[in-house]
């Protein structure tokens, strides 16, 4: 993944971290391609001599001061360091005015050249998360996401199984959408997946011989969520009288999405059957589970007990 440095300029981000472009204008189309970030600071002494070509380069008041505090001479060939490599961008925090040397160095080499009044630790963390949000591994899958009791479930099958009257009667019972139709999910570090919505569909619900409909205007803004970690996947399949399906549960199933697996369940549908109740027990259970209870194992830590013990009587007699 990429993004152009003109995404630093976008009204919500440049306000948020107060972002002022000073120079380097032609070199706005420059991609970034990680999130990591870089300071200089040893690097300007020439301790150092890894520059990454491919991080934002932040000066601080530290490297700002060191590069004030040389002769011009020097501080030329400190700043050669940065001319040899095709860096993103640099930004000055604490709202420091760069040297002049700096901003003239940005300006030829066509480099975007940031203030900003926020410090380091503080800027740097913050751009970071942004970055991987926006440089996170992203697939599309076809679903709907919603949220019981805190837990992210996506909602599989195929089309006209009931994955969106599944979501609107768990809403209609105090639960939140997130999207319908079609999921947008993005990996983050270290391996976590938030499910979102595309801003077309936002809030909304097909469901056919109703047509299409606002869970936000309808229910509220209890009822819906922006995105959510997605922690499981439930697949709806039509109910087959010789098909086999799961019934003790012993036997743990995982989907993987973008290398990242999640706890499966494959439920079968059929008439007069409550999918959205055995949703709701699905999240119920799962909690149950991160909390370290898995009913299943205890039943089967039990059978086996109880088989040894039939055993151990057999043999005595």
């Amino acid at each position: 993944m990429r993004v152009p440095i003109k995404i630093l300029l976008e009204e919500g981000i440049s306000g948020q971290y107060g972002l002022e472009l000073i120079t380097g204008e032609k070199g706005l189309e420059r991609e970034i391609t990680t999130s990591r970030i870089q300071k200089p600071g040893l690097l300007l002494t020439g301790l150092l001599e890894e520059l990454h070509s491919d991080r934002v380069q932040i000066f601080g008041a530290a490297e700002i001061g060191y590069l004030n505090s040389l002769k011009e001479e020097k501080l030329k060939r400190t700043l050669g360091v940065i001319e040899k490599v095709n860096i993103p961008a640099v930004i000055v925090t604490r709202g420091i005015e760069p040297p002049k040397v700096l901003l003239d160095l940005c300006k030829r080499k066509h480099i975007p050249l940031f203030k900003t009044a926020l410090t380091s630790s503080v800027f740097i963390e913050g751009i970071a998360k942004f970055l991987e949000e926006r440089l996170a591994p992203t697939t599309t899958l076809h679903g709907v996401l919603v949220d019981v009791l805190g837990i992210g479930i996506l909602i599989t099958g195929k089309s006209g199984i009931g994955k969106s009257e599944c979501a609107l009667d768990l809403v209609a019972r105090g639960f939140r959408l997130v999207s319908d139709d079609m999921v947008i999910v993005k990996r983050l570090p270290p391996a976590l997946l938030i499910g979102t919505s595309s801003d077309v569909i936002r809030y909304h619900i097909e469901i056919r011989g109703l047509g299409i409909v606002n869970i936000k205007d309808l229910y509220g803004i209890t009822a819906i969520r922006e995105k959510k970690q997605m922690d499981m996947v439930v697949e709806l399949v039509k109910w087959e009288t010789d098909a086999e399906y799961e019934r003790l549960g012993f036997k743990e199933i995982h989907s993987d999405i973008l290398g990242v697996k999640l706890p499966y369940l494959r439920v079968p549908v059929s008439p007069g059957r409550s999918v959205a109740t055995i949703v709701e027990v699905a999240a119920r259970n799962q909690i149950l589970k991160i909390m370290g209870h898995h009913p299943s194992k205890t039943i089967e830590a039990q059978l086996k007990k109880a088989m040894k013990k039939e055993d151990a009587n057999v043999l005595v007699k």
